[in-house]
């Protein structure tokens, strides 16, 4: 019953007729993409979680690792925080998600920050993402019937970086986030929400950096009232033993952030 009950809610999300169902894009960088350990990621309720696959046009359960290899981006490595985060939205709400996958490990926001074949979101550079992300997205509106609800960002690292190296300046970093938000909602509407997870530390590094990018990124959100931090806690990661490596986050630390966004989109969150 299990299985006839699950092929049927995808075959009602399939054909557009689930008309509670979430669309939401989860973009960014590799603690986006997810570098955390399925194993320990939650198992999503029958017919609540689905992950939109662009390659085959059809919808799959969403299950770890999240992501395909598709259109220049990248799979989970084997955990990510897009199980928790879907299976708490649906439990709080009641209402099947779809999950839209556009992460690449290493994407800059600003193209001085972009770093070989890595890609980056601006407008310039040698591999485009934007671009790409907007098909994904257009196509998973046509097969769902749905309008995209809103982004979770996860991004940061590689601009940050880029500070401490002395190649980009925090204010031209916030300018290439705002075109990044921009841009978004040219496409899907101009209050589209843009929910940010903050970035955290890189183990052993400077953190000038990532200060500089954590200030830009509330200032952008001070400045509009559709774009929202929805979680700040990254930084006491390391201490939390939280962290799988310097830079990306274990599957705990992943669980948490995605049970702790998803309320704050149930709550209708406010800085």
């Amino acid at each position: 019953m299990r299985i006839l009950f699950t092929l049927w809610v995808l075959h009602m999300v399939g054909l557009g007729y689930a008309q509670d169902l979430q669309l939401y894009l989860l973009a960014g960088q590799s603690n986006a993409v997810g570098q955390g350990d399925s194993a320990l990621s939650p198992v999503c309720s029958a017919g609540a979680a689905w992950e939109y696959v662009a390659t085959r046009d059809v919808l799959v359960a969403l299950k770890d690792p999240f992501g395909k290899d598709e259109l220049h981006f990248q799979r989970a490595h084997t955990g990510s925080l897009a199980p928790a985060l879907a299976e708490t939205l649906y439990r709080r709400t009641g209402k099947p998600v779809v999950l839209i996958a556009a992460a690449r490990g290493g994407s800059s926001c600003h193209q001085l920050a972009e770093l070989g074949d890595y890609g980056t979101w601006d407008v310039r550079g040698r591999l485009l993402l934007m671009p790409l992300a907007l098909q994904k997205v257009q196509a998973a509106e046509r097969k769902t019937g749905k309008h995209l609800q809103g982004i979770i960002w996860v991004q940061g690292e590689r601009d940050a970086n880029a500070i401490n190296d002395g190649k980009l300046t925090a204010e031209r970093y916030r300018q290439a986030l705002e075109s990044v938000i921009a841009r978004f909602r040219e496409a899907f509407g101009k209050e589209l929400p843009f929910y940010i997870v903050q970035t955290g530390y890189y183990t052993g590094h400077p953190r000038a950096g990532f200060d500089a990018v954590r200030q830009e990124q509330e200032a952008v959100a001070a400045a509009d009232r559709h774009t929202r931090i929805v979680y700040r806690g990254t930084t006491s990661f390391a201490d939390k033993g939280w962290m799988h490596d310097a830079i990306h986050y274990n599957q705990t630390g992943l669980n948490h952030i995605g049970t702790a966004v998803a309320e704050a989109l149930v709550n209708n969150y406010r800085p």
